[in-house]
């Protein structure tokens, strides 16, 4: 009786393992909600004391647009990093939406 089995050349298996690492992890965005009872000055001074690199111009400009349009993007990036922004900003008293992927 013969036994076959099936052998993946080296560079075959390369293929593989290269394919697996080089998948991008998943970003998640911070998004924060409208409410009837957070000032503009706390929400924007919230953005600029929590978010990394945030401008007081483009705090403001996210502000507006959550109250304009209900919501706003205020940060993508890594789940462990848009967990904490986003449960600091929570602890502040803003209203947040759950994080999601991008």
């Amino acid at each position: 009786m013969a036994i076959f089995a099936a052998v993946q050349t080296p560079e075959k298996v390369k293929d593989t393992v290269r394919e697996i690492v080089r998948k991008p992890y998943p970003k998640y965005k911070v998004i924060v909600l409208n409410d009837d009872f957070n000032t503009f000055e706390h929400v924007a001074s919230c953005l600029m004391k929590y978010i990394p690199q945030m401008t007081e111009q483009t705090a403001w400009e996210l502000t507006t647009q959550v109250d304009a349009e209900g919501y706003a993007i205020v940060w993508v990036g890594p789940m462990e990093q848009a967990e904490l922004y986003h449960a600091q900003l929570k602890d502040e008293g803003l209203t947040m939406a759950p994080l999601e992927t991008e």
